[in-house]
């Protein structure tokens, strides 16, 4: 039981009085709830703070023990998890909250404090494809077809190349009329020049892709299969335009999914402490909790970094934007030292094995972080 809690527990106990019965059942009340029926004596209809507090207590965990958890979060590798082990468990957020709580806060400050210069998912490298005006076309266009004939002449006798060079010099003809054709289109509807999409081409005529006139099928798969794959390219080509046009939609996308895939992976740390335990023989429950407050504490350091960045772009040149620069590098710097006596102090082996099976978790949680990063990213593309 919570501090808070525990007060409203005295404080209601204080208020029952002798020979008070249930209003649900009318058993005798000896508590805070009903012992036969479990209806609290308390209701909705009460001071409105003290029903702030237990929303505040029950969903978030929000109470005194923040203020012991948080320290020993940061600085004490590997202590909440052995007190949890050792069965002290009340005087601190539980584990699971802890890490939501924490993940939650820290990915919602990074949605407002980091930003994205230019434009990371520029798919569209052609000029062609960027120009604005049909004269513009006309002039890139004529030029790279100069240096392709020019190749062309150079390279006649080396057998193959004409005949690449032909096709790619049809395939400039090809895109910059497409082109041509999109900004005509937008001035006839008195639009500004469309935003390039990017082209995705398929098979061997390198024609771009098209949901109704070159669909991607796989011959294998059935019908509403390729359907909703051809759905999905669709949305992730709008979605890629929207980026290009909007920076701050891709890094709202990615930092929205990044909670989400820390989610998915906890259990697949947790399995890795167990493997590499074995011999321990811990439960996976306890490889869990371990998991979960080693993330806990990569968001906490997170959250002050994203914290002292902002703060250090707020400040003029000047001897405190210097510290704060150096506490970001601190703050980097002590999580991978952190996590190697996180994992010392918990298991208590020598540290030739704990450094050996460190380097191993860490190279493989980081493998799987860049697939997941990956795997983020597309998503991000797609169900933006």
């Amino acid at each position: 039981m919570t501090e808070l809690s525990a007060t409203a527990a005295d404080a209601t106990m204080d208020a029952v009085a002798p020979g008070a019965v249930c209003q649900n059942c009318g058993a005798p009340l000896l508590g805070p709830h009903c012992y036969r029926c479990g209806q609290p004596v308390t209701g909705l209809v009460r001071h409105f703070t003290s029903i702030i507090g237990d929303f505040l207590d029950t969903v978030l965990n929000i109470d005194a023990r923040v203020f012991r958890t948080l320290w020993p979060l940061f600085a004490r590798p590997g202590y909440l998890s052995c007190e949890y082990f050792a069965g002290r468990r009340v005087r601190y957020v539980s584990p699971v909250r802890l890490f939501v709580f924490l993940s939650i806060v820290t990915f919602f400050v990074a949605r407002l404090t980091l930003s994205i210069s230019g434009n990371p998912i520029n798919l569209n490298d052609d000029t062609i494809g960027s120009a604005t005006t049909v004269s513009q076309v006309e002039g890139l266009r004529d030029k790279a077809l100069a240096k392709l004939h020019q190749g062309r002449t150079q390279s006649r006798d080396v057998p193959g190349v004409d005949a690449g060079l032909g096709r790619a010099e049809q395939a400039v003809r090809d895109k910059a009329q497409r082109r041509i054709d999109e900004l005509r289109a937008a001035q006839a509807r008195g639009e500004p020049p469309p935003i390039p999409k990017p082209e995705i081409t398929l098979g061997s005529n390198s024609k771009p892709w098209d949901a109704k006139s070159n669909p991607l099928v796989f011959a294998w798969l059935p019908d509403f299969a390729n359907r909703w794959i051809n759905q999905q390219i669709a949305r992730a080509e709008s979605n890629v335009a929207r980026m290009q046009q909007d920076p701050s939609l891709f890094k709202d996308a990615i930092l929205s999914a990044v909670p989400s895939t820390l989610f998915v992976l906890l259990p697949v740390f947790a399995l890795m402490l167990k493997v590499l335990y074995l011999f321990k023989r811990r439960l996976y429950m306890e490889h869990l909790i371990v998991a979960l407050h080693s993330h806990a504490f990569l968001c906490l350091s997170l959250l002050l970094v994203f914290l002292a960045m902002t703060l250090r772009d707020a400040v003029p040149q000047g001897f405190v934007h210097g510290l704060l620069g150096v506490v970001e590098g601190l703050l980097f710097a002590w999580m991978p030292v952190y996590l190697l006596l996180m994992q010392k102090h918990v298991y208590r082996q020598g540290w030739i094995m704990t450094v050996l099976k460190y380097c191993v978790l860490g190279f493989s949680y980081v493998l799987l972080l860049s697939f997941g990063a990956v795997f983020t990213v597309l998503a991000s593309l797609v169900w933006a």
